[in-house]
C-alpha cells in the first residue's frame, strides 16, 4: 500500500513471521547493534597524500613534529620594536625573506609584515595605526600609515625615528605559541575535513595515515535497469545512485553498484566473493517474498544474523549479518524511500563503527515537530522534515517508494509510537 504508515508486507508474510516467533529489533537498539557489528572488524590504515585524504578517517593521532610558529613572528603589519620608544627604524622584514638585522637592541625597530620572523630582542609589534614615523632628513614626523611607502619606512639599510604606544608582547606570536611540538592536534577517529587538511599542511605534513572502509553494493531484481526510461514492467535502479554519497559521508569508499538477477545462487556467489570488502549493501532482497533470497544465501554461507527486521516505518524488512570473513552485510528493502531509511539505520552506523568515527546521521539533534504527524501503532516512524531553528515540519510523501520528500528534506524526524508533544530526535542526511 502506498502509505508509509501502513504495513509494508502482506498479511500472509506477517503471519509467516509470527509462526517463526520472530520479533523485529527496536529501532534504537538496531542502530546500536549495527555500530557494534561494524566495530568488530578492522580496516587497514594507509598513508595517503593530503589530496586523497578528504572524507576519510584518521587512522592514528596527528601529532605536531614542529613548533608553530617555528620562530617568533609578527601577528600584524607594523614595526617590530625593542624596549621603549622612540625607536630607530633599521629596515624592513618581509615574510619568507631574511630581515635586515638578526637582533634588535633597545631603541631599535624594523618594519615588519604579518607572518615575518621577528628579530631576536623584539618585545612587541607596533601596528601601523598607532605608529608615527619621522623620516631621516628634513620634513618632520607623519603618521606611519599615512606616509608614502608602507608608512614611510625607509628601505633596507635606511633609518627613521619611530614613536607610538605598545605593550610588551603585543601582536607578537611566540615560537610554539599556537602549537608546541609534540602536541596531539587531532585524535584517531577524527573525520578528515578541509580544515584538518589545512592543519596537517601547516604542520609540514604531505600525507596522513587514514582508513576508509570499502563498501560493495549489490542491487537485486530481474526488473531493475541501470539507465534510460524503463520499459513496461521494469524499474530504474534508484537505490544504487543514493549509496555512494551516503557511504562517502560516513567515511567509506563505495564500489560501483552491481546488478544481480533474482537467483539465490547468483547472490550467494557474489556474497562469497567479498574478499577485501568491509561492508556489503544488498538492495531489494531483504523481505520474505518468493524472489527475496538474502536470508537463505546468508544462512548457506554460515553468516551470523545480528538484526532481522527493524520496528520502524518505512524500512521494516531490513537485516544485518556478519559473514565468516568478518564482512558486514546490510540488507536494504527494494523501495527507495525505505532503503534510504534502512541505510541510515544500519549501514551508516555499521560503517561508522568500522571506521571508529562519529556517526554523522545520529548526532543527538532534536527539534519540536509541529503539525499533525501520525504515529504508527507499534513502530517508530521516520518522516522527512524541513527544519528551521528548533522547529521541524513533515514533508508530504507518497509512501516507502517515494524519494521526493527525502530529496529536499533537512533530516528525518523520529516519531515514536504513542507520540506525545515535545522534542523529537532528528536523523541527519548528507547535504
Amino acid at each position: 500500500m502506498p502509505d508509509s504508515v501502513a504495513p509494508e508486507t502482506s498479511l500472509v508474510l506477517r503471519l509467516h513471521g509470527r509462526r517463526r516467533g520472530h520479533a523485529p529489533t527496536p529501532w534504537h537498539r538496531a542502530r546500536e547493534l549495527a555500530r557494534e557489528a561494524g566495530a568488530e572488524g578492522t580496516t587497514p590504515v594507509e598513508e595517503v597524500p593530503l589530496s586523497a585524504a578528504l572524507g576519510s578517517t584518521l587512522g592514528a593521532d596527528l601529532v605536531s613534529a614542529v613548533d608553530v610558529p617555528v620562530l617568533d613572528s609578527a601577528a600584524m603589519d607594523g614595526y617590530a620594536v625593542c624596549g621603549e620608544g622612540p625607536w630607530t627604524v633599521l629596515g624592513r622584514a618581509l615574510a619568507g625573506h631574511r630581515g635586515p638585522v638578526a637582533r634588535l637592541n633597545a631603541g631599535e625597530a624594523v618594519e615588519i609584515a604579518t607572518g615575518a620572523i621577528a628579530p631576536d630582542g623584539t618585545t612587541s609589534v607596533l601596528p601601523y595605526e598607532r605608529a608615527t614615523l619621522a623620516p631621516a632628513g628634513p620634513g618632520g614626523a607623519a603618521p606611519a600609515a599615512a606616509a608614502g611607502d608602507r608608512g614611510g619606512a625607509p628601505g633596507p639599510g635606511g633609518a627613521g625615528l619611530l614613536s607610538g604606544a605598545t605593550e610588551p608582547g603585543e601582536h607578537l606570536r611566540l615560537r610554539g605559541e599556537t602549537t608546541p611540538a609534540g602536541t596531539v592536534v587531532a585524535r584517531a577517529g577524527s573525520p578528515v575535513t578541509p580544515a584538518l587538511l589545512g592543519l596537517a599542511a601547516g604542520l609540514g605534513r604531505d600525507a596522513l595515515p587514514v582508513l576508509r572502509p570499502r563498501v560493495r553494493v549489490l542491487v537485486t531484481g530481474d526488473e531493475v535497469v541501470r539507465e534510460g526510461v524503463p520499459r513496461p514492467g521494469a524499474v530504474r535502479d534508484a537505490i544504487g545512485p543514493v549509496l555512494p554519497g551516503l557511504v562517502a559521508w560516513a567515511g567509506g569508499a563505495c564500489a560501483p553498484p552491481e546488478l544481480l538477477a533474482d537467483r539465490r545462487e547468483d547472490l550467494e556467489r557474489a556474497l562469497d566473493e567479498v574478499s577485501g570488502t568491509d561492508l556489503v549493501a544488498v538492495c531489494g532482497s531483504s523481505s520474505k517474498g518468493p524472489a527475496d533470497h538474502l536470508r537463505a544465501a546468508l544462512t548457506g554461507l554460515g553468516a551470523r544474523f545480528v538484526v532481522d527486521g527493524v520496528a520502524c516505518r518505512p524500512g521494516h524488512p531490513q537485516a544485518l549479518a556478519v559473514l565468516p570473513s568478518g564482512a558486514v552485510v546490510v540488507g536494504l528493502p527494494g523501495n527507495p524511500g525505505a532503503a534510504l531509511v534502512a541505510a541510515l539505520t544500519l549501514l551508516v552506523p555499521a560503517l561508522s563503527g568500522r571506521a571508529g568515527r562519529r556517526d554523522p546521521a545520529h548526532t543527538g539533534q532534536r527539534a519540536r515537530l509541529i503539525g499533525e504527524t501520525r504515529p504508527h501503532a507499534s513502530d517508530v516512524r521516520l518522516v522527512p522534515v524541513r527544519v528551521s531553528r528548533d522547529l521541524a515540519v513533515e514533508l508530504p510523501s507518497s509512501g516507502s517508494a517515494d524519494l521526493r520528500a527525502a530529496a529536499v528534506a533537512d533530516a528525518f524526524a523520529v516519531v515514536p509510537p504513542a507520540r506525545t508533544p515535545g522534542l523529537v530526535e532528528l536523523v541527519g542526511t548528507p547535504r
